[in-house]
């Protein structure tokens, strides 16, 4: 399999029959390829029919000279946003934008993001750029610094105090009103519960098989709201790339790497060494 989930370019060629998308067209690749005729797939919700498959893994992806995709997953882009940024709006920024849409992140909300990888950097910048104070939670020095460049208000280094303790101290003591967790790490699931303050809101983002928390402590007494994170529908795009353009929001500060088709190899080895954050190849 031809892996590459996010992907943009530029349309070469055309089905028979196909309609809405023309040679030439500037589009990013929807990694959901899904049944549009379902209730869900008519909301845009295609990750959510039955037997949808992901571009870039259960079909060949982005990571070749050509792809293929259903005309319904080709989304325009504008031409002042490049093809890097427009494939990193497929996967991270789409994903934070959906999910702080749905918690109501705004001005005047604290906003604690957990695990500062790809997509908790995309959740910093979707906070700022929605108005909130940023803390940004992580064991490693370079991502803490990372998400400081991005905008972060205030960083707490889990490997030298608790994440709890830490936000706590950031915030008076009352919490944060919306914990993003984006590391998948159970303890730090957990831990966001803690964090947020009563009548906070929650989104677990990263994934994970299990997490061990105590709903009466955690959700019922708070009175807080928990939420899941994952993707977002495919009507939601003209708005997340007007969002991003009205708010100049510099999405290609979350690519650390970028390397030629050539250089594969190299590229994933990096990766697998945690050497890179986001990388991409470019043509």
């Amino acid at each position: 399999r031809v892996p590459g989930h996010e992907a943009a370019g530029v349309v070469v060629a055309l089905g028979e029959g196909v309609t809405g998308v023309a040679v030439g067209d500037r589009v990013a690749g929807y990694l959901a390829i899904g049944d549009e005729r379902h209730p869900l797939g008519q909301r845009g919700y295609l990750m959510l029919t039955p037997g949808w498959r992901c571009f870039g893994f259960d079909v060949d992806g982005g990571d070749a000279e050509y792809f293929t995709i259903p005309a319904h997953n080709a989304l325009p882009l504008p031409e002042a946003m490049s093809f890097e940024a427009g494939a990193v709006l497929t996967d991270m920024v789409g994903t934070q934008y959906a999910t702080q849409r749905t918690l109501g992140v705004g001005p005047g909300d604290v906003v604690a993001v957990v695990g500062m990888g790809p997509m908790g950097s995309a959740a910093v910048l979707i906070a700022k750029a929605r108005g909130a104070r940023v803390i940004a939670v992580d064991v490693l020095d370079t991502r803490l610094e990372h998400a400081r460049s991005l905008g972060a208000d205030a960083v707490v280094d889990s490997s030298q105090e608790d994440m709890v303790a830490g936000i706590a101290r950031e915030t008076g003591g009352a919490g944060a009103d919306v914990v993003i967790e984006c590391s998948g790490n159970p303890r730090a699931q957990r831990g966001a519960l803690d964090a947020a303050a009563k009548l906070g809101r929650v989104a677990y983002v990263g994934e994970s098989q299990s997490a061990e928390i105590n709903p009466s402590e955690h959700l019922i007494h708070k009175q807080l709201t928990l939420i899941g994170g994952w993707y977002f529908p495919r009507t939601l795009w003209d708005e997340i790339v007007a969002f991003v353009v009205e708010h100049d929001i510099p999405i290609e500060k979350l690519i650390s790497h970028r390397f030629p088709l050539e250089d594969a190899a190299e590229a994933f080895a990096a990766f697998d060494r945690r050497e890179t954050e986001k990388a991409v190849f470019i043509w």
